[in-house]
């Protein structure tokens, strides 16, 4: 059986291009996203959720979980990058690039410390899944799931890189290495709401 990675409906700040504080909710439209992601995956084998602690994050699955009685694993390992003293500020009034190799946001996480922490991340998901049968939900944001793409799972024929996640998208991977990926960033379920929001690099 497979992981499901997922990153978190839209929010007002994904649409306002905002580095997005921790506390940062679903808008109305994320909230419809969460309950046709709920939808698709109801129908799926899915034995468990394992979840970015943040609100976003949460406020995606919570549909699912209603749907489905399934059991929710929350971790800070999940999280978006942390842009310290800049969650808040537009991306406009930063005067630089905060996606940039070499940016290290002030009070913030350098990519280095990033992504020790996705690696961190995607150990505890194959952990989760080794207890599994079915499959596991991994419920997280943009950055996240394209440094699990680009640094730690394989490509399957056909399916090429990509940096920008949108809100509410699946992506299917196989539990076992080389972790190929099945199912690239798929929005069908959103029936024309696929989100826009967010940067180019499909961040928060």
């Amino acid at each position: 059986m497979s992981i499901l990675l997922v990153r978190h409906g839209e929010t007002a700040l994904n649409v306002a291009r905002v580095l997005q504080p921790a506390d940062t909710p679903l808008c109305a439209r994320g909230l419809r996203q969460a309950e046709q992601l709920a939808l698709r995956l109801g129908s799926e084998e899915i034995e468990h959720v394992l979840c970015s602690d943040l609100p976003r994050a949460r406020m995606t699955a919570q549909p699912l979980l209603d749907r489905t009685g399934l059991g929710i694993t929350a971790t800070a390992l999940l999280r978006e990058r942390n842009f310290g003293d800049l969650r808040g500020t537009p991306y406009t009034e930063i005067g630089a690039d905060p996606f940039g190799p070499d940016f290290v946001p002030p009070n913030g996480e350098s990519w280095d410390a990033f992504h020790l922490r996705v690696a961190q991340a995607f150990a505890l998901m194959l952990e989760h899944k080794r207890k599994l049968t079915g499959k596991l939900v991994v419920m997280t944001h943009g950055l996240v799931c394209r440094a699990l793409l680009h640094r730690h799972l394989g490509s399957a024929a056909g399916v090429a890189l990509i940096d920008r996640f949108d809100n509410a998208s699946v992506t299917e991977i196989d539990a076992t290495a080389p972790h190929l990926v099945r199912l690239l960033n798929s929005t069908t379920h959103l029936e024309g709401d696929a989100a826009d929001g967010g940067s180019a690099h499909g961040a928060a």
